[in-house]
């Protein structure tokens, strides 16, 4: 006859070594270190150099034409044309200009010390940065 028992089994969780994977990235990033903080200082310096000019605050010589008008766009969205005063937003490529005499929409291209303002029509008004001179 069969015997009514239940067999019964113990099994052991099974349990990850936990020392080991510590272990493992440590070596890893050891291995790697010189090179990742040679990385990390391109990808910092590279930010800096090519983030330095590419706001448009600051004074702007428009090119062309024979009168002489600046540009100057602030910090705090204030934009001063000639002798008429404004206010600025950005939008990605696009800056607004809003002054009480009308409000344009241009794209905006930022390239070092020249800047380009397309208008949708298709004409341009292109731009040099006055450099302050520090000292």
């Amino acid at each position: 006859m069969a015997s009514n028992q239940i067999a019964r089994l113990h099994v052991a969780p099974i349990m990850p070594v936990q020392e080991a994977i510590p272990t493992v990235m440590q070596s890893i990033f050891t291995r790697y270190k010189p090179r990742l903080r040679t990385i990390v200082l391109a990808v910092l310096l590279s930010a800096m150099v090519g983030c330095g000019n590419s706001t448009i605050v600051g004074k702007w010589h428009m090119s062309g034409g024979s009168g002489v008008t600046i540009w100057e766009f602030s910090k705090n969205r204030a934009v001063l044309i000639g002798n008429t005063r404004g206010r600025y937003t950005l939008d990605r490529n696009r800056v607004k200009i809003e002054t009480p005499f009308a409000t344009s929409v241009y794209q905006l291209e930022i390239s070092g010390d020249r800047m380009t303002l397309r208008e949708p029509g298709g004409s341009k008004l292109e731009f040099t940065r006055i450099k302050v001179n520090k000292g």
